[in-house]
């Protein structure tokens, strides 16, 4: 997995880096396709803003969140990007299922 994290209007501490990275082992553990992802933490007034492009075999997702504190920003975003994985990989189950499964009861018969 390639792991870019990108500050805009802030500078990324290694606290920071640590964090997003043991946040990301919880998307690792749902999806084994997993080939890059793209942090930008960016800074605007009073508006921490957390985005992230995931490219998965066969899908990119884009999930952003926003919030006062960039910690919870943090936290937003992984919630977000955590349920995003998980749909598109039942969706991936479910199709590729959906054909084995009435067959397999077929033949049993």
């Amino acid at each position: 997995m390639n792991f870019k994290l990108t500050g805009l209007h802030l500078d990324i501490t290694p606290a920071m880096r640590e964090y997003l990275e043991s946040k990301l082992e919880r998307i690792a553990r749902h999806v084994d396709q997993l080939i890059d992802v793209s942090v930008i933490l960016s800074v605007d007034k009073l508006v921490q803003k957390a985005e992230a492009n995931v490219h998965l075999s066969g899908k990119d997702i884009h999930v952003e969140s926003a919030d006062s504190d960039m910690y919870a920003a943090i936290d937003a975003l992984m919630d977000k990007l955590d349920r995003q994985v998980l749909k598109h990989k039942e969706k991936i189950s479910e199709h590729r299922g959906a054909g084995t499964a009435g067959t397999a009861q077929e033949a049993s018969l």
